[in-house]
């Protein structure tokens, strides 16, 4: 039997410089999934929706939040009509992963902005949302979702990582996915490269200009969290409880300090991967040339950069596929991945008629 299904993702990362949506084209034979990326697009944040998902959101009052939560769904409704109508698809479903605002798994508190009973108002298109709370609530840690994508639609590849805000990694141990969360990428660099009114160390010039220094390196390497074994996952909380105070106090050039933070996000990386083997590198920080070549020599792992659309459509590829999931009653969250009690079908669906 042949299964195939039309999905829309959509993907808003931890950096919230904008939305990426992809549209793809499932199929199940013999047991096996399939993919076919019919069209893709990103869309830049308006600068006042930019500030609101990256530092106003947190402090809303409850009023506020839940106003937002609806005024950004219906954003991205909006903004998925605009993509049928460019690209003339309408598709059986569409999956949104939402803006992260809170995420503390040990607390059982976790939020996904971006109402999907907005997202389906404006489409008319049922729309699944809120992937991560039913694992949460297991015991998980409502995170990495991608691993079960990586499993079935990547699977050729020893190892995936994806470098966004966040690099996270994952591979095949046996008959189990094993996934977790390597270390803060983007939203360090990203924070640093703002203060010299850059969006980003495009190619990784700034650090390459830079020299390691030694003691802030330590410091950074020996942060608890990369002691943990997984499964666990990394927030914006823990990113600025920790990690910014190192950086902020450490005295060093802005080049200095990146080429510091560089070699950190390489070491971290190296410490789970066993050289010699495929590793699939997709997500922004892909493109960034100093990093990537600082990962390849500490790895020793035969680094992968695919095709423009994998790159830099993989994730909401993947979130497109959880919903082709949740929609065929297949599970999408894996507890040998989050942590939970058990696997789970995680998400919320919203359905006119």
């Amino acid at each position: 039997m042949t299964q195939k299904m039309t999905s829309i993702g959509l993907m808003s990362g931890t950096s919230v410089d904008g939305l990426d949506v992809c549209c793809a084209t499932f199929t199940r034979k013999d047991g096996k999934w399939s993919f076919h990326i019919d069209c893709a697009r990103g869309y830049d944040y308006p600068q006042e929706l930019r500030q609101k998902l990256g530092r106003d959101v947190q402090n809303m009052s409850a009023y506020e939040f839940v106003a937002f939560h609806s005024e950004y769904g219906r954003y991205l409704g909006q903004r998925v009509n605009e993509f049928m109508a460019e690209f003339g698809v309408k598709p059986d479903i569409i999956a949104s992963h939402g803006s992260t605002v809170f995420h503390e798994p040990a607390k059982r508190i976790m939020y996904q902005i971006g109402d999907g009973a907005a997202i389906a108002a404006e489409t008319g298109i049922p729309t699944v949302s809120d992937f991560r709370r039913l694992d949460i609530m297991l015991g998980g840690q409502g995170a990495p979702l991608v691993p079960v994508g990586d499993n079935l639609l990547f699977g050729e590849y020893d190892y995936c990582l994806n470098i966004g805000g966040f690099s996270n990694i994952s591979w095949r141990e046996g008959e189990r996915r094993v996934a977790f969360d390597i270390s803060p990428v983007n939203y360090v660099i990203n924070r640093f490269a703002r203060t010299v009114g850059l969006e980003m160390d495009r190619d990784g010039l700034m650090a390459s200009k830079g020299h390691v220094d030694q003691a802030l390196l330590r410091r950074l390497n020996a942060l608890d969290y990369y002691s943990r074994p997984a499964p666990k996952s990394l927030g914006r909380e823990w990113v600025e409880a920790n990690v910014f105070p190192l950086l902020d106090g450490c005295g060093l050039s802005l080049e200095d300090l990146l080429r510091t933070y560089y070699e950190h996000c390489a070491v971290q990386l190296s410490k789970v991967t066993v050289p010699g083997r495929s590793l699939l590198v997709t997500g922004g920080g892909a493109y960034n040339k100093f990093l990537i070549e600082r990962m390849r020599e500490l790895s020793g792992c035969n680094i992968v950069v695919p095709e423009t659309a994998i790159i830099e459509f993989k994730e909401a590829l993947i979130f497109a596929f959880l919903g082709v999931l949740y929609m065929t009653n297949q599970v999408s969250c894996l507890s040998s991945v989050t942590g939970a009690r058990q696997d789970n079908i995680g998400g919320m669906l919203f359905k006119i008629n």
